[in-house]
This record gives structure tokens, sequence and C-alpha cells, in this order.
């Protein structure tokens, strides 16, 4: 499978409880911190619903 590296850019704070969820789902609790999945459409989905929060890394 394809491998995507996910940085979180942005704070959670003040942000809906859904999508500080999402970013815990994707292990990010830190800016600046780095993790890395495989691209399935379920980590896409929530890749897609915090975009404003993370950058994509190649």
């Amino acid at each position: 499978m394809e491998k995507i590296k996910i940085k979180q850019i942005r704070s959670r704070i003040g942000r809906p409880k859904d999508q500080k969820r999402t970013l815990d789902a994707l292990g990010l609790n830190k800016i600046n911190k780095v993790v890395e999945h495989n691209a399935t459409p379920q980590i896409l989905g929530m890749v897609n619903k915090v975009n404003h929060l993370i950058k994509i890394l190649d």
C-alpha cells in the first residue's frame, strides 16, 4: 500500500470536538508532529476532514 506522511501545522485549540477526535485518530497531538499511514479510503477521509490543520508531505 502507498504510504502518506501527515504533519500537523495548526493548533487544535478552539476546534470542534469532531476535528479534535479526528486528529487523535490520526495520531496527531502536537504541532509539527509527523505520522505515517497507509493511504486507505478511511485515512484519506480523515485527512480531508482536517485538511486546514495538516499538511501532506512527500
